[in-house]
Order: C-alpha cells, then sequence, then structure tokens
C-alpha cells in the first residue's frame, strides 16, 4: 500500500516561524565517482540522525528531488539557531571536512545551501489531492476552510 493521498485541498497555519534549509550537490564531473559518491553517502547518515533525534535538535523533516546533476533536500527547522547548532556537531563537521580536505578544492563536485527564516504570518502553503509533503508533513495540515481559500486570504491580505 502506498502513501496516503489527502483528497481535496490543504494548507498549514502559519501562526510560528519555521526555517526552511535547503541543501545539496551538484556532480561537476561524473566519471570522478571517487570524489562525489562520498559527498552523496553523507547525507544518509546526517537524515538518520536527525530523525532519531528531532524533537531535541528542532529538525522537522526533509523532502528530497535529484535532478541529472543535482541532488537537492529541503529541510524543515523549528528555530535557526538549532539548525545551526547542528551544523556544529559530529557528523556534519565530520562532513564538512571530509569536503573540504578531498574535494573542496576540485571542480568535480559542487555544494550549496540556502537558508530561510520564515515569520508568523509571512508564509502560506497548499497542497490538493497530495500526501503529506513538505512543510504541511514538517508542521501538520489541515483541510482549506471558505474563509481561507486564496493564497491572500491564508496571508491575510484581503
Amino acid at each position: 500500500m502506498g502513501e496516503r493521498i489527502y483528497t481535496g485541498r490543504f494548507t498549514t497555519d502559519n501562526n510560528e516561524e519555521v526555517v526552511v534549509f535547503t541543501i545539496g550537490m551538484r556532480i561537476n564531473k561524473y566519471r570522478k565517482v571517487h570524489k562525489w559518491w562520498p559527498v552523496f553517502r553523507a547525507m544518509p547518515k546526517m537524515l538518520k540522525e536527525l530523525y532519531e533525534h528531532q524533537e531535541e535538535l528542532g529538525f522537522y523533516s526533509h523532502e528530497m528531488t535529484m535532478g541529472t546533476r543535482t541532488i537537492k533536500l529541503v529541510q524543515y527547522w523549528r528555530s535557526l539557531d538549532e539548525l545551526l547548532n547542528y551544523s556544529k556537531g559530529e557528523l556534519h563537521l565530520e562532513a564538512w571536512r571530509n569536503f573540504n580536505r578531498k574535494i573542496g578544492h576540485t571542480k568535480d563536485v559542487g555544494i550549496f545551501h540556502e537558508t530561510y527564516v520564515l515569520s508568523p504570518g509571512q508564509y502560506e502553503t497548499i497542497y490538493g489531492n497530495m500526501p503529506a509533503y513538505g512543510m504541511g508533513k514538517a508542521l501538520g495540515h489541515h483541510k482549506v476552510e471558505p474563509k481561507k481559500r486564496t493564497a491572500a486570504k491564508r496571508l491575510e491580505r484581503h
């Protein structure tokens, strides 16, 4: 049996701060597997740790997409401080040091991250006929009420 599909339109409440963190890698030279494979392999260990200690770390959930050359994760965090604290942890620091020592100054593989701190009332979501996904999976979602049918109304900009 697959994921549960929530029929209809769903949204999240936007009454709390949330941090959206994107992180990923780009394979610049396919043949240099020995360079990009260790970067790829570092993330599952960190995700395992994050899910095993979600509440104490302030981590909600993540989504992953894969393109031709790029792997990207979108993570949802309770606060910027908790995300920054995690970046100082052993698994992350080990992966970062390994990257810089072995790959950091080559053009074989690229890495990126972007951090967005979203204030209450400054974001909105809509999910139609979807499983729990993205911020709806991270924060929980509920059926769209008639008074919140449009993005402007969900953002209270009638």
